[in-house]
């Protein structure tokens, strides 16, 4: 039986994650390929490919790919395929884990490297009159290097997606995958800097020692409060742009997905309630940015309840976030904050939303549940209850995927040779995304465009290269 979720009894997506490539040996038959589909489809699986690779006289292997929706789903998907009669299970390869084998990313010379002279130039003894040349003329570091086109991905691993605090080894993969994001929608060399300590002193020392390598710092996955005071100490020391993307490239998505929401439900930033859960990294950088695009009514809840500058709960980041939204000193829970808000935005926790109380909230409510994998409410029931819904997820629309910033903001930077990121390099690129969405494709399913759509980064790029005031090359 299909595995489904708990509160609506539906069946729960399969996910290309949970892929799997089940080998089998079976009884030559004509029909046995039908029965392994047919066993996949009724437990609840997405069969991607059947392959019949070997055949005897004896036997045939039948390779089956399938996705399932999570780990013990896919056990179950397996056991089905083996109890098909005549049927043994081999093998069985998690597709993912397969795709890491030996990393994701690698190094790729640009230049040919196929002779003496190739080698002269490239290496000894050419190489030295271009050092000799860049301790004479440090400006141009960035043009004769790859300093120019190259970003550091740093994490201490304390923070990482929604797994917490891993540490520096096990965040690796996250962060060669970020590095790949980079060159496949912006053709920027990224490095994974995984550091081994959790210190703020130190990291803050290591980031500034090996800063001359790099034309930019993209700060991920480093747990708040400590992120802001790592942010805000490197931008000072600096001339390099340091961008923080759990905080603002989460921002800049929100940002544009909001603009558009509220273009569905004929509201405006100005006049819109909006209440936002979680006052973390990035809770506290979508506040600030819809501060600066104009957002005048806004209150945020975290564990404490709504956040009030007299609460002595609060930490001073907190505090600091309360004083700029809740001047009043409004209190009381999430439902109490919900109640005649027009927009919703949880950067918090799953289940905090109880889906009822999107009925107490404003007529066309906006409702962005950005917890992942599991979001703040039942998406299904907030479907039926509000205008516009979206996730964090890839199976639901209107995914608010950061993958949409940050390639783009960091394009436009390294074009400008931008020394530091402002928001009105943030606000620009939040009205760039949005502006990809046109009117005529607009609707309530689709207000943040696809990842894929090569428009988007060259967009986003352009916008923060104009706000720089940057004129330097472009690719």
């Amino acid at each position: 039986m299909a595995t489904v979720n708990p509160h609506t009894a539906r069946p729960l997506p399969t996910s290309a994650s949970y892929g799997i490539t089940v080998r089998l040996y079976a009884a030559p038959s004509p029909s046995v390929v039908g029965e392994l589909a047919t066993a996949v489809g009724r437990a609840g699986g997405l069969v991607t490919a059947i392959d019949v690779s070997d055949s005897r006289p004896d036997r045939i292997t039948v390779d089956v790919s399938c996705s399932a929706v999570n780990g013990e789903h896919a056990e179950e998907i397996v056991a089905a395929m083996g109890a098909v009669p005549g049927v043994t299970v081999h093998r069985v390869s998690d597709r993912t884990f397969l795709l890491h084998l030996g990393g994701k990313i690698s190094v790729q010379p640009k230049v040919p490297l196929r002779t003496r002279d190739d080698l002269s130039m490239a290496y000894t003894p050419g190489v030295g009159r271009v050092s000799l040349a860049l301790a004479a003329h440090p400006e141009d570091v960035a043009k004769l290097t790859i300093k120019g086109n190259s970003v550091a991905v740093v994490t201490d691993g304390s923070a990482v997606l929604g797994l917490g605090n891993i540490g520096p080894g096990a965040a690796l993969p996250v962060m060669e995958g970020k590095a790949a994001l980079f060159k496949r929608f912006a053709e920027i060399d990224a490095w994974p800097i995984c550091l081994d300590t959790q210190d703020t002193d130190e990291i803050v020392n290591v980031v500034r020692a090996i800063s001359p390598g790099f034309g930019g710092i993209n700060l991920e996955d480093i747990s708040a409060p400590r992120c802001f005071e790592i942010e805000a100490r490197l931008r000072e020391l600096l001339d390099i742009p340091v961008f923080h993307d759990d905080q603002h490239g989460t921002a800049i998505v929100v940002n544009a997905a909001l603009t558009n929401a509220l273009r569905c439900v004929s509201k405006s930033l100005v006049d819109a309630r909006i209440v936002v859960a979680g006052g973390g990294a990035a809770g506290t950088a979508i506040v600030g940015l819809l501060l600066a695009a104009g957002a005048r009514h806004v209150l945020v809840w975290d564990r404490e309840g709504i956040l009030a500058p007299a609460d002595a709960r609060l930490n001073s980041a907190k505090r600091s976030l309360a004083a700029a939204t809740n001047p009043q000193g409004v209190t009381g829970d999430l439902h109490d904050a919900l109640r005649g808000a027009d927009v919703f935005i949880g950067v918090s926790a799953p289940g905090v939303l109880d889906a009822a109380w999107i009925a107490d909230m404003a007529p066309q409510p906006v409702v962005f549940a950005l917890a992942n994998p599991d979001p703040e409410v039942d998406v299904d029931a907030a479907q039926r209850l509000a205008a516009v819904v979206a996730t964090g997820r890839s199976d639901y629309p209107n995914q608010i995927n950061n993958v949409l910033a940050f390639p783009g903001v960091f394009r436009g930077l390294l074009d400008a040779r931008a020394k530091e990121v402002t928001t009105p390099m943030l606000l620009s690129a939040a009205r760039a995304l949005a502006a990809c969405v046109s009117d005529d494709q607009l609707n309530a399913t689709y207000i943040v465009p696809s990842v894929f759509d090569p428009a988007v980064p060259q967009a986003v790029a352009a916008a923060v290269q104009e706000a720089a005031g940057g004129s330097g090359p472009t690719g």
